[in-house]
């Protein structure tokens, strides 16, 4: 996950030099790319979080874990029977 994570800033960063290039030159088009990619790395970077996080509580908890992915589905799943009326 330290590869996505980082992956994830160098994104970030390059999107950030982008959007303030985009800034400088007065190309808007530049700026609302350079903004999606900064958006783009901080959220793989989240991912990333997240699966460690899932990660370290599968490992502390592994029935607890179950049981909310249990309830997770049972809810989605009446909510997709309840849509197909």
């Amino acid at each position: 996950m330290e590869t996505t994570k980082a992956q994830g800033v160098m994104r970030e960063v390059a999107g950030e030099a982008e959007q303030a290039a985009g800034e400088m030159l007065g190309d808007p088009g530049m700026q609302l790319s350079g903004k999606a990619k900064a958006l783009c790395g901080k959220s793989q970077q989240l991912a990333a979080d997240a699966a460690v996080v899932v990660r370290d509580a599968i490992e502390e908890n592994p029935l607890a874990v179950l049981g909310v992915a249990t309830g997770v589905g049972f809810v989605l799943g009446a909510l997709w029977a309840s849509n197909r009326d």
